[in-house]
Protein backbone atom coordinates (compact mmCIF):
# COMPACT_ATOMS: atom_id res chain seq x y z
CA UNK A 1 0.00 0.00 0.00
CA UNK A 2 1.34 3.62 -1.06
CA UNK A 3 0.94 6.29 1.01
CA UNK A 4 -1.82 7.62 -1.28
CA UNK A 5 -5.43 8.11 -0.56
CA UNK A 6 -5.64 4.44 0.05
CA UNK A 7 -3.67 4.59 2.92
CA UNK A 8 -5.89 7.15 4.09
CA UNK A 9 -9.22 5.55 3.31
CA UNK A 10 -7.61 1.83 5.35
CA UNK A 11 -6.44 4.27 7.94
CA UNK A 12 -10.07 5.96 8.74
CA UNK A 13 -11.49 2.88 7.89
CA UNK A 14 -9.71 1.22 11.02
CA UNK A 15 -11.48 4.35 12.92
CA UNK A 16 -14.72 2.87 12.50
CA UNK A 17 -13.52 -0.28 13.64
CA UNK A 18 -12.07 1.00 16.45
CA UNK A 19 -15.43 3.02 17.26
CA UNK A 20 -17.20 0.07 17.17
CA UNK A 21 -15.04 -1.88 19.87
CA UNK A 22 -14.05 1.37 22.49
CA UNK A 23 -17.59 2.93 22.83
CA UNK A 24 -17.27 5.61 25.02
CA UNK A 25 -13.86 4.95 26.05
CA UNK A 26 -10.37 5.87 24.39
CA UNK A 27 -7.82 3.42 22.57
CA UNK A 28 -4.63 3.82 23.95
CA UNK A 29 -2.95 0.96 22.32
CA UNK A 30 -3.60 -2.65 20.45
CA UNK A 31 -2.58 -5.60 20.27
CA UNK A 32 -0.80 -6.71 17.04
CA UNK A 33 -2.13 -10.01 16.20
CA UNK A 34 -5.98 -9.54 16.54
CA UNK A 35 -6.14 -5.53 16.69
CA UNK A 36 -7.76 -5.66 20.08
CA UNK A 37 -7.66 -2.28 22.18
CA UNK A 38 -6.61 -1.79 25.36
CA UNK A 39 -8.45 1.14 26.61
CA UNK A 40 -8.64 4.27 29.18
CA UNK A 41 -11.75 5.29 30.67
CA UNK A 42 -11.01 9.41 30.43
CA UNK A 43 -8.10 9.14 27.52
CA UNK A 44 -4.94 9.79 29.79
CA UNK A 45 -2.34 11.76 27.58
CA UNK A 46 -3.48 10.50 24.63
CA UNK A 47 -7.16 11.22 24.09
CA UNK A 48 -6.99 14.04 21.92
CA UNK A 49 -5.59 12.02 19.18
CA UNK A 50 -8.56 9.84 18.98
CA UNK A 51 -10.67 13.06 19.40
CA UNK A 52 -8.51 14.26 16.20
CA UNK A 53 -8.99 11.14 14.32
CA UNK A 54 -12.64 11.48 14.73
CA UNK A 55 -12.32 14.91 13.48
CA UNK A 56 -10.35 13.82 10.51
CA UNK A 57 -12.67 10.83 9.66
CA UNK A 58 -15.73 14.01 9.93
CA UNK A 59 -13.99 15.75 7.39
CA UNK A 60 -12.93 13.00 4.90
CA UNK A 61 -16.64 11.30 4.56
CA UNK A 62 -18.64 14.95 5.53
CA UNK A 63 -21.44 12.93 7.15
CA UNK A 64 -23.14 14.57 9.76
CA UNK A 65 -23.15 11.05 11.91
CA UNK A 66 -19.68 11.28 12.06
CA UNK A 67 -18.97 14.69 12.74
CA UNK A 68 -21.54 14.35 16.14
CA UNK A 69 -19.36 11.28 17.17
CA UNK A 70 -15.89 13.72 17.02
CA UNK A 71 -17.77 16.06 18.78
CA UNK A 72 -18.99 13.90 21.54
CA UNK A 73 -15.94 12.74 22.03
CA UNK A 74 -14.15 15.45 22.25
CA UNK A 75 -16.32 16.76 24.62
CA UNK A 76 -15.22 14.19 26.72
CA UNK A 77 -11.87 15.58 26.90
CA UNK A 78 -13.34 18.28 29.47
CA UNK A 79 -12.22 17.43 32.64
CA UNK A 80 -8.86 17.72 31.77
CA UNK A 81 -8.98 21.29 30.81
CA UNK A 82 -7.56 21.91 34.60
CA UNK A 83 -5.67 18.94 35.06
CA UNK A 84 -2.03 19.42 36.65
CA UNK A 85 -0.33 18.06 33.56
CA UNK A 86 1.47 20.12 30.60
CA UNK A 87 0.25 17.32 27.94
CA UNK A 88 -2.92 19.48 28.27
CA UNK A 89 -0.92 20.64 24.77
CA UNK A 90 -1.00 17.30 23.09
CA UNK A 91 -4.76 16.62 24.27
CA UNK A 92 -6.28 19.88 23.48
CA UNK A 93 -4.50 20.79 20.71
CA UNK A 94 -4.22 17.89 18.32
CA UNK A 95 -8.23 17.37 20.04
CA UNK A 96 -9.44 20.47 18.93
CA UNK A 97 -7.59 21.59 15.98
CA UNK A 98 -8.92 19.43 13.31
CA UNK A 99 -12.71 20.77 14.45
CA UNK A 100 -12.71 23.87 12.15
CA UNK A 101 -15.53 26.40 12.74
CA UNK A 102 -17.01 24.71 15.67
CA UNK A 103 -17.95 26.78 18.42
CA UNK A 104 -18.14 23.77 21.40
CA UNK A 105 -14.47 22.70 20.12
CA UNK A 106 -13.18 26.40 20.50
CA UNK A 107 -14.68 27.16 23.26
CA UNK A 108 -13.03 24.26 24.79
CA UNK A 109 -9.75 25.10 23.52
CA UNK A 110 -9.65 28.37 24.80
CA UNK A 111 -10.91 27.33 28.10
CA UNK A 112 -7.73 24.81 27.83
CA UNK A 113 -5.36 27.33 26.87
CA UNK A 114 -6.15 29.73 29.40
CA UNK A 115 -5.59 27.26 32.25
CA UNK A 116 -2.32 26.38 30.93
CA UNK A 117 -1.02 30.01 30.81
CA UNK A 118 -2.67 30.23 34.45
CA UNK A 119 0.21 26.93 35.06
CA UNK A 120 3.06 28.67 33.90
CA UNK A 121 5.82 28.91 36.35
CA UNK A 122 7.81 31.94 35.90
CA UNK A 123 10.76 30.71 37.89
CA UNK A 124 11.27 27.55 36.03
CA UNK A 125 9.97 29.29 32.81
CA UNK A 126 7.89 26.13 31.78
CA UNK A 127 4.15 25.30 32.08
CA UNK A 128 5.71 22.31 34.49
CA UNK A 129 5.00 18.96 33.27
CA UNK A 130 2.48 18.63 36.30
CA UNK A 131 1.72 15.83 39.18
CA UNK A 132 -1.20 14.17 37.57
CA UNK A 133 0.96 11.06 36.22
CA UNK A 134 2.95 10.51 39.11
CA UNK A 135 6.48 11.62 40.38
CA UNK A 136 8.01 15.00 40.31
CA UNK A 137 5.78 17.92 39.46
CA UNK A 138 8.73 20.17 38.08
CA UNK A 139 9.75 18.69 35.18
CA UNK A 140 10.74 19.80 31.32
CA UNK A 141 10.01 16.75 28.83
CA UNK A 142 9.99 17.13 24.92
CA UNK A 143 6.32 15.69 25.19
CA UNK A 144 5.42 18.65 27.27
CA UNK A 145 5.92 20.72 24.14
CA UNK A 146 3.93 19.80 21.09
CA UNK A 147 0.24 21.90 20.98
CA UNK A 148 1.01 23.60 24.64
CA UNK A 149 2.56 26.51 22.48
CA UNK A 150 0.27 27.39 20.18
CA UNK A 151 -2.51 26.75 22.96
CA UNK A 152 -0.12 29.69 24.85
CA UNK A 153 -0.33 32.08 22.41
CA UNK A 154 -4.00 31.55 21.70
CA UNK A 155 -4.45 32.74 25.62
CA UNK A 156 -2.00 36.02 24.88
CA UNK A 157 0.65 34.20 26.43
CA UNK A 158 2.74 34.81 23.63
CA UNK A 159 6.11 35.52 25.91
CA UNK A 160 5.25 32.12 28.27
CA UNK A 161 4.59 30.10 24.72
CA UNK A 162 8.60 31.25 23.47
CA UNK A 163 10.00 31.03 27.45
CA UNK A 164 8.42 27.52 27.65
CA UNK A 165 9.68 26.51 24.52
CA UNK A 166 13.12 27.85 24.26
CA UNK A 167 13.62 26.95 27.87
CA UNK A 168 12.76 23.24 26.69
CA UNK A 169 15.01 23.56 23.99
CA UNK A 170 18.06 24.84 25.23
CA UNK A 171 17.62 21.87 27.79
CA UNK A 172 17.59 19.25 25.27
CA UNK A 173 20.46 20.45 22.99
CA UNK A 174 22.35 20.61 26.70
CA UNK A 175 22.95 24.46 26.43
CA UNK A 176 21.51 24.86 29.58
CA UNK A 177 21.46 22.20 33.02
CA UNK A 178 23.87 20.39 34.16
CA UNK A 179 25.47 17.04 32.74
CA UNK A 180 24.32 17.68 29.29
CA UNK A 181 26.30 16.01 26.18
CA UNK A 182 25.94 12.98 23.64
CA UNK A 183 22.38 12.53 22.74
CA UNK A 184 19.52 15.49 23.25
CA UNK A 185 18.32 14.48 26.74
CA UNK A 186 14.55 14.67 26.26
CA UNK A 187 13.69 15.06 30.44
CA UNK A 188 15.17 17.39 33.08
CA UNK A 189 14.08 17.84 36.28
CA UNK A 190 14.03 21.32 38.73
CA UNK A 191 16.05 20.92 41.57
CA UNK A 192 15.53 23.00 45.19
CA UNK A 193 18.73 24.78 44.37
CA UNK A 194 16.88 26.27 40.90
CA UNK A 195 19.25 23.83 38.47
CA UNK A 196 18.15 21.48 35.98
CA UNK A 197 19.39 18.04 36.62
CA UNK A 198 19.02 15.78 33.60
CA UNK A 199 16.48 12.85 34.35
CA UNK A 200 17.31 8.70 33.51
CA UNK A 201 13.60 8.11 32.11
CA UNK A 202 13.39 9.12 30.19
CA UNK A 203 16.81 8.55 28.58
CA UNK A 204 18.84 10.46 25.69
CA UNK A 205 18.08 8.31 22.37
CA UNK A 206 14.54 8.27 23.20
CA UNK A 207 13.23 8.31 19.83
CA UNK A 208 9.78 9.74 20.44
CA UNK A 209 11.80 12.53 22.40
CA UNK A 210 13.19 14.07 19.20
CA UNK A 211 10.18 13.80 17.46
CA UNK A 212 8.41 15.88 19.82
CA UNK A 213 10.85 18.58 19.88
CA UNK A 214 10.88 19.08 16.27
CA UNK A 215 7.10 19.04 16.56
CA UNK A 216 7.05 21.87 18.79
CA UNK A 217 8.91 23.97 16.70
CA UNK A 218 7.27 23.21 13.92
CA UNK A 219 4.16 24.06 15.64
CA UNK A 220 5.83 27.16 16.88
CA UNK A 221 6.45 28.45 13.15
CA UNK A 222 2.90 28.57 12.23
CA UNK A 223 1.17 30.16 15.37
CA UNK A 224 -0.37 33.12 13.94
CA UNK A 225 1.75 36.74 13.92
CA UNK A 226 4.98 34.90 14.44
CA UNK A 227 7.26 36.45 12.10
CA UNK A 228 10.25 38.40 11.69
CA UNK A 229 13.21 37.95 14.10
CA UNK A 230 11.17 35.30 15.74
CA UNK A 231 10.53 33.16 12.78
CA UNK A 232 13.65 33.96 11.96
CA UNK A 233 15.25 32.25 15.50
CA UNK A 234 12.71 29.64 15.13
CA UNK A 235 14.17 28.61 11.73
CA UNK A 236 17.51 28.93 13.43
CA UNK A 237 16.15 26.47 15.95
CA UNK A 238 14.67 24.21 13.40
CA UNK A 239 18.18 24.15 11.55
CA UNK A 240 19.73 23.38 14.59
CA UNK A 241 17.65 20.41 15.14
CA UNK A 242 18.09 18.83 12.21
CA UNK A 243 21.14 18.99 12.55
CA UNK A 244 21.29 17.20 15.70
CA UNK A 245 18.55 14.64 15.26
CA UNK A 246 18.24 11.65 12.86
CA UNK A 247 15.23 13.31 11.20
CA UNK A 248 16.65 14.01 7.88
CA UNK A 249 19.34 11.08 7.68
CA UNK A 250 18.52 8.22 10.09
CA UNK A 251 16.59 5.70 9.37
CA UNK A 252 12.81 6.29 8.00
CA UNK A 253 11.61 4.56 11.22
CA UNK A 254 14.02 5.74 13.52
CA UNK A 255 14.57 2.97 16.45
CA UNK A 256 12.87 3.41 19.90
CA UNK A 257 15.62 3.89 21.55
CA UNK A 258 18.89 4.92 19.87
CA UNK A 259 21.41 4.70 22.73
CA UNK A 260 20.67 1.19 23.51
CA UNK A 261 20.03 -2.09 21.71
CA UNK A 262 18.78 -1.47 17.59
CA UNK A 263 16.44 -3.89 17.52
CA UNK A 264 13.05 -2.42 18.02
CA UNK A 265 11.48 0.41 15.83
CA UNK A 266 8.94 3.28 16.78
CA UNK A 267 6.63 3.64 13.82
CA UNK A 268 4.81 6.81 15.79
CA UNK A 269 7.90 8.26 16.31
CA UNK A 270 8.20 7.91 12.07
CA UNK A 271 4.72 9.59 12.14
CA UNK A 272 5.09 12.58 14.44
CA UNK A 273 8.54 13.13 12.04
CA UNK A 274 6.80 13.40 8.99
CA UNK A 275 4.02 15.84 10.60
CA UNK A 276 7.09 18.15 12.17
CA UNK A 277 8.42 18.00 8.56
CA UNK A 278 5.42 18.75 6.58
CA UNK A 279 5.06 21.84 8.88
CA UNK A 280 8.64 22.91 9.03
CA UNK A 281 8.31 22.77 5.08
CA UNK A 282 6.80 26.32 5.38
CA UNK A 283 9.81 27.83 7.33
CA UNK A 284 11.20 28.93 3.62
CA UNK A 285 14.81 27.18 4.58
CA UNK A 286 17.17 26.00 2.51
CA UNK A 287 16.36 22.41 4.37
CA UNK A 288 12.55 23.03 3.05
CA UNK A 289 12.02 21.09 0.24
CA UNK A 290 13.92 18.27 1.73
CA UNK A 291 11.15 18.25 4.77
CA UNK A 292 8.47 17.56 1.90
CA UNK A 293 10.66 15.10 0.43
CA UNK A 294 11.79 13.01 3.81
CA UNK A 295 8.19 13.27 5.00
CA UNK A 296 6.72 11.52 2.22
CA UNK A 297 9.44 8.79 1.93
CA UNK A 298 8.13 8.33 5.67
CA UNK A 299 5.01 8.31 5.18
CA UNK A 300 5.26 5.81 2.12
CA UNK A 301 7.25 3.64 4.16
CA UNK A 302 5.01 3.27 6.79
CA UNK A 303 2.17 2.94 4.48
CA UNK A 304 3.86 0.21 2.52
CA UNK A 305 5.92 -1.74 5.14
CA UNK A 306 4.16 -1.17 8.45
CA UNK A 307 0.19 -0.51 7.79
CA UNK A 308 -1.88 -3.70 7.56
CA UNK A 309 -4.03 -4.87 4.54
CA UNK A 310 -7.17 -6.79 4.34
CA UNK A 311 -7.39 -10.17 4.25
CA UNK A 312 -4.61 -10.93 6.78
CA UNK A 313 -6.95 -12.11 9.59
CA UNK A 314 -6.76 -8.96 11.56
CA UNK A 315 -8.03 -5.53 10.87
CA UNK A 316 -6.90 -3.20 7.72
CA UNK A 317 -5.38 0.26 8.80
CA UNK A 318 -3.22 -0.85 11.90
CA UNK A 319 -0.31 1.08 12.25
CA UNK A 320 2.01 -1.39 13.52
CA UNK A 321 5.71 -1.40 15.41
CA UNK A 322 5.04 1.61 17.61
CA UNK A 323 6.69 1.30 20.69
CA UNK A 324 5.41 2.76 24.01
CA UNK A 325 7.89 1.87 26.22
CA UNK A 326 10.92 -0.44 25.36
CA UNK A 327 12.51 -0.63 29.08
CA UNK A 328 9.17 -1.32 30.14
CA UNK A 329 8.56 -3.79 27.43
CA UNK A 330 5.42 -1.74 26.80
CA UNK A 331 3.00 -2.64 24.14
CA UNK A 332 6.29 -2.67 21.34
CA UNK A 333 5.34 -3.70 18.61
CA UNK A 334 1.67 -2.49 18.50
CA UNK A 335 -0.46 0.20 17.33
CA UNK A 336 -0.70 3.02 19.34
CA UNK A 337 -3.48 5.70 19.18
CA UNK A 338 -0.65 8.52 18.81
CA UNK A 339 0.76 6.47 15.77
CA UNK A 340 -2.55 6.41 13.80
CA UNK A 341 -3.13 10.32 14.23
CA UNK A 342 -0.05 11.19 12.99
CA UNK A 343 0.11 8.79 10.26
CA UNK A 344 -3.51 9.68 8.99
CA UNK A 345 -2.80 13.50 9.69
CA UNK A 346 0.41 13.31 7.06
CA UNK A 347 -1.53 11.01 5.06
CA UNK A 348 -4.16 13.92 4.75
CA UNK A 349 -2.24 16.70 4.31
CA UNK A 350 -0.86 14.90 1.11
CA UNK A 351 -4.30 14.08 0.00
CA UNK A 352 -5.24 17.76 0.19
CA UNK A 353 -7.75 16.96 3.06
CA UNK A 354 -6.11 19.03 5.58
CA UNK A 355 -3.92 22.16 5.26
CA UNK A 356 -0.90 21.91 7.46
CA UNK A 357 -0.38 25.10 8.23
CA UNK A 358 -3.84 25.02 10.57
CA UNK A 359 -3.17 22.02 12.84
Amino acid sequence: MRADGRALEAVLGRVAVTEAEVGERFPLYAEPGDGRWTTTARGSWTGGFWAGLLWLRARATGRAADRLAAARCTARLAPWVEADTATRGLIFWYGTALAFDTPEADELRARASRACLASFDPVAGIVPWGAVFGGPRLLARADAVPGLVPLLAEAGGEESAAAHLDRHLRLFLGEEGTGGGGRPCPAWQFDATRRWEPCADPAPGWSRGEAWMLLAVADALLVPGVSGARAERLARDAGRLLDRTDALTGPLVPYADASGPQGVPDTSAAAITAVALLKLAHAGAPWSQQCVDRAEAVLDRLAGTHLTGPGKGRPAGMLLDGCYDVAKGLAVRHELIWGDFFLALGLAVLDGLVEVTRV
